[in-house]
């Protein structure tokens, strides 16, 4: 957790106890969802960068000598919206995988469309037919990144997804 992020987790708290204070439960409820919501957010952010990174560290094992790069924080734009997260670049040769994750923050941001509680982009450099969006979903049973199409979510992503990325990546 960035330093950002730990600060907005602490105020929030600090928030979520003065509205208990002062008896308005219905502020405290949402600050309380909030903070679920928003350890879901970064769990399935972990979940996705790691997984990427532990593939692309075993073909480093193997000699193939992929450069990995985070920068945090990181925003891109999605359909309107701000999403502030983090990114990983991950190159070989001319080639780069950009993985990007985040939410939007604050009213000002805007709204995730879809009701995703965040998302993420897959975007190969130079190959865009294959750069892919996701939305970590949780409205029925726990959460799933699932692909985003034009119609509706589809396609849970598992670690074979990502690992089609990975060698796309890494092929000769």
């Amino acid at each position: 957790m960035s330093e950002i992020d730990e600060m907005w987790s602490q105020m929030l708290a600090e928030a979520r106890e003065n509205a208990r204070a002062s008896a308005r439960h219905d502020v405290a409820d949402y600050l309380d969802l909030k903070a679920r919501n928003d350890l879901i957010r970064r769990t399935g952010i972990a979940w996705l960068f790691e997984t990427v990174i532990t593939m692309v560290a075993a073909a480093n094992r193997s000699n193939v000598a992929v450069a990995i790069e985070r920068t945090e924080p990181h925003s891109f734009n999605y359909r309107g919206a701000n999403i502030v997260g983090s990114a990983v670049s991950f190159r070989y040769g001319v080639r780069c995988l950009t993985v990007e994750a985040g939410w939007t923050r604050t009213p000002a941001d805007g709204f995730m469309r879809g009701g995703g509680l965040a998302l993420a982009r897959l975007r190969h450099f130079g190959i865009s037919a294959k750069n892919v969006e996701i939305a970590l979903t949780g409205t029925s049973g726990p959460p799933v990144w699932q692909v985003i199409r034009e119609d509706a979510m589809q396609e849970e992503i598992r670690s074979e997804f990502l690992r089609s990325h990975v060698d796309l990546l890494t092929s000769d």
